[in-house]
């Protein structure tokens, strides 16, 4: 071991943040790369399902609080694209790995919204699901990542309840907005507990991220805690969670739970779902109409730059 490796892992053993200038193995500045541009990208994605119902909510309240929800995803977006930056990758780049597929981004943005209790869904659980994974993340080694994890945490809270309580004003109303929230559940149950990723046996970069404290948490540990939290959730809500095979295990002190349908997973992420080609076309379109804003952005700055030089 080289005098850089000790101190990288010295650094990352005394619980001492990586920074950008800091000496990090290759390998590691990849899979900040990876995970923080995968993040972003499901920031960023991850704002067109609920889009289509900005339009669509059922009072001016509930489109106030969508709005701000949605320009908080794209903030999270903008914040997770600068701290990979930091690691020697442009937002070009990764824009060009998203839209031609070779990144990828959270499966859970693939499945289709079909009524306003899906955002009651999303964010309860894809938001609740989020914040167990990015809590911990607020202590990952790559100190740009953890920083800019601290905001967005808060911002996902409130998400979360934001959902959790459209799930509540729709199960406090009548027989059929109680149905529409239990189909929704019955619908995001099996895709949120995919989003922890595959199972921590089959996960190739698990236990490399562990050690580098990339991750705080395995896959299967952040599932367990959400299963754990979710199924009470659903007691106050009085749904019902869609798994016969859910029920407390005294010894283990956790919820056991059914088996997850990989095979589902594994097609989603290959780019086989319900919204995959949707989401991408959305994305791509968006980049090209917004070309001219970037070319006269970029001309503004160049002229300021030349002014400035001339002045000098």
């Amino acid at each position: 071991m080289t005098s850089f490796e000790q101190h990288f892992e010295d650094k990352i053993n005394n619980e001492v943040n990586i920074e950008p200038r800091d000496w990090m193995p290759d390998d590691y500045r990849k899979t900040n790369i990876r995970q923080i541009s995968q993040h972003a990208h499901s920031e960023i994605v991850g704002m067109l399902p609920e889009g289509n119902w900005i339009t669509r909510a059922p009072s001016l309240r509930r489109k106030a609080i969508l709005l701000a929800k949605v320009q908080d995803e794209a903030g999270h977006g903008l914040y997770l694209y600068s701290a990979a930056e930091t690691l020697g990758i442009t937002r070009d780049e990764m824009i060009e790995q998203l839209h031609t597929g070779k990144a990828k981004y959270s499966s859970i943005f693939n499945y289709p919204t079909t009524s306003w209790a899906d955002m009651g869904a999303i964010g309860w659980l894809v938001d609740g699901a989020a914040i167990m994974n990015q809590v911990a993340l607020c202590r990952t080694s790559y100190g740009p990542y953890a920083r800019a994890m601290v905001r967005i945490c808060k911002e996902e809270s409130f998400h979360q309840r934001q959902g959790f309580e459209i799930l509540l004003s729709l199960v406090r109303g009548n027989a059929t907005q109680k149905k529409m929230a239990q189909d929704a559940l019955n619908r995001w149950w099996w895709p949120s507990l995919m989003m922890f990723g595959p199972n921590d046996d089959n996960s190739p970069h698990s236990a490399q991220s562990l050690h580098w404290r990339i991750k705080r948490f395995s896959n299967d540990e952040l599932r367990q805690k959400f299963v754990d939290a979710a199924t009470e959730q659903a007691k106050v809500l009085g749904l019902a969670i869609p798994d016969p095979a859910l029920k407390w295990n005294e010894e283990r002190g956790h919820y056991d739970f059914g088996e997850i349908d990989w095979e589902e997973f594994w097609n989603v992420v290959k780019g086989n779902g319900p919204c995959n080609k949707e989401r991408l076309d959305t994305r791509r379109k968006a980049w090209e109409d917004g070309e001219w804003v970037r070319e006269a952005a970029m001309a503004y700055v160049e002229k300021r730059k030349n002014r400035s030089q001339k002045a000098a």
